[in-house]
């Protein structure tokens, strides 16, 4: 065998001994993937060790018998940054709970792939733009709390569509046009759309035109 085949071979057999190990669990690399996003001065995310198997020792991690990641509780947690699409890999994900933080950015459309989601609490946060239309994916979806953001555009009619949902606010953001009112929108009170100066409902009987301000 040539000298360089021999060396070439032999650095594929050591590299992997010389580069930190990472999991390779999916999960776990997702959720390394938004520590590294994530500014922590408080280390609420130490325990966050992408050497392990899986997550499931994470502290703010909670798995089920099967060892898969079904809620994420780091809400009142004083990080701040942003999230990105590497979320969506938590396919077993129930709750995504990070209310009260300092997160800004989008909101990524690729949470409308979480099928089991059942809670997402973003409330409290810097987040801007639009609420995904991806969201009308989220078929076991019961609570959806985005209030006290930077929040644009309008509520998706696409949202209609989420037969389970039972809480929704989005007061004390910046949306615009109308409120729906087909579906679960129909047994929302007004305070969950407060504060939304440029939004108007069905209780305006048809005074401002529809999408005024969007």
């Amino acid at each position: 065998m040539a000298p360089l085949a021999v060396i070439s071979l032999s650095l594929c057999f050591l590299l992997p001994l010389l580069s930190p190990a990472i999991s390779t669990n999916s999960e776990g690399n997702a959720l390394h993937a938004l520590r590294r996003r994530l500014s922590d001065p408080t280390n609420v995310l130490q325990s966050w060790d992408p050497t392990l198997v899986n997550p499931c020792t994470w502290f703010h991690v909670t798995c089920d018998s099967n060892n898969h990641v079904i809620r994420l509780d780091l809400g009142n947690s004083n990080i701040s940054g942003t999230l990105g699409p590497e979320l969506a890999q938590l396919q077993h994900l129930q709750y995504l709970e990070l209310y009260k933080n300092d997160i800004s950015g989008e909101i990524p459309k690729e949470l409308g792939n979480l099928k089991n989601l059942v809670g997402l609490d973003l409330y409290g946060n810097r987040f801007e733009g639009e609420i995904p239309k991806s969201f009308s994916g989220l078929k076991s979806l019961r609570f959806l709390r985005l209030n006290n953001n930077n929040l644009t555009g309008s509520i998706p009619r696409e949202l209609t569509a989420l037969s389970n949902l039972k809480v929704f606010d989005v007061s004390n953001n910046d949306l615009c046009g109308t409120i729906p009112v087909d579906g679960p929108f129909g047994m929302f009170s007004m305070p969950s759309y407060a504060n939304n100066m440029r939004l108007n409902g069905p209780e305006l009987k048809g005074l401002v035109p529809y999408n005024f301000g969007c």
